[in-house]
């Protein structure tokens, strides 16, 4: 499943992961670290939502 950032718009898909952040493709959602942000304005988990 794909989350969506609601500050920026910036969509997590976890076929592609976030490389440049160190996680490879695969890697859930659910499965990144709680400290992660948001690679585009940095805003935290809490600020991401599923992409229906």
């Amino acid at each position: 499943m794909k989350f969506v950032c609601t500050v920026c718009g910036y969509i997590y898909d976890p076929e592609i992961g976030d490389p440049d952040n160190g996680f490879a493709p695969g890697t859930e959602f659910e499965d990144l670290p709680e400290d992660w942000v948001c690679p585009e304005c940095g805003v935290d988990k809490d600020f991401f939502e599923p992409l229906v």
